[in-house]
């Protein structure tokens, strides 16, 4: 299955059990229009309702994965800029959204860097589960060269993946780190030369697992950052019952070489 949002700069294409989901504005670097944010807001929430969808590759057409957002384009949008920075009742507005919706989906997400990943574009590979980069990607917290602050969830989570003084000097600066640094810092999950055939592996490997608890493990994982341990604990208490529920019923989760290996 294969379609576009409504700009036509954001598509998204299944294959199998795998969303891949592109950004394509490859002549400006695919640096994120207005438009483009609510496009990112609506993929993600249509996938959070295909059942059939098992995991997402986030990824940019051309020379890179995201310059940014553009800002001279949005800037020519007022009014569009006040109507999407209102929150809306999940306490986020489109900007955050727009990122934060890809944390909201009950499957992994992961991010295929390559070329820049700058500001806006930053904050939208940080909200992916995992990320696979270049060794000579580009990635920079840009905002304070401009006069702002990474406003699009960006700042919960770079505190998270490298802790706050790391984040601190990463945010403050507002400098360039290459794919290999930012590996070495905590941003990046795996580096590869070949960023999509390696996020492929890392997919593959996933959805050979049992989908409800790869979801429960991705929500139990998520909520444990910002949590008490006491509600972490109780959490997970709740999930690991729901999930062995399903064995008392006759249901074996799990691959299917494991299950053969287990009879």
């Amino acid at each position: 299955m294969e379609s576009s949002a409504g700009t036509g700069l954001v598509t998204t294409e299944v294959e199998g059990q795998v969303a891949h989901v592109r950004l394509a504005r490859p002549d400006k670097l695919n640096a994120l229009t207005l438009g483009m944010l609510d496009e990112l807001v609506a993929t993600a929430r249509a996938l959070r309702d295909d059942r059939e969808v098992r995991a997402v590759v986030l990824s940019g057409a051309g020379e890179a994965f995201c310059a940014g957002l553009d800002l001279r384009a949005a800037l020519g949008e007022p009014r569009g800029i006040a109507r999407r920075f209102v929150p809306g009742l999940r306490g986020t507005n489109v900007f955050q959204e727009a990122c934060w919706a890809w944390r909201r989906l009950p499957v992994p997400v992961v991010a295929v860097v390559h070329g820049h990943c700058l500001g806006a574009g930053l904050q939208l590979a940080l909200s992916a589960d995992l990320r696979v980069s270049t060794p000579d990607a580009q990635w920079s917290v840009r905002e304070v060269r401009w006069g702002l602050v990474p406003d699009m969830s960006g700042t919960r989570s770079l505190v998270e993946l490298v802790g706050l003084d790391v984040a601190k000097d990463l945010t403050l600066t507002a400098r360039t780190v290459t794919g290999t640094e930012a590996h070495r810092l905590g941003l990046v999950t795996r580096l590869s030369e070949d960023p999509h055939a390696e996020a492929a592996r890392l997919v593959g490997q996933i959805v050979e697992h049992d989908a409800e608890a790869v979801a429960w493990s991705k929500r139990l994982l998520d909520r444990a950052v910002a949590s008490s341990s006491r509600a972490v604990f109780r959490r997970e208490r709740l999930a690991q019952l729901r999930l062995l529920a399903r064995m008392d019923r006759g249901g074996l989760p799990g691959r299917a070489s494991d299950r053969a290996a287990s009879a």
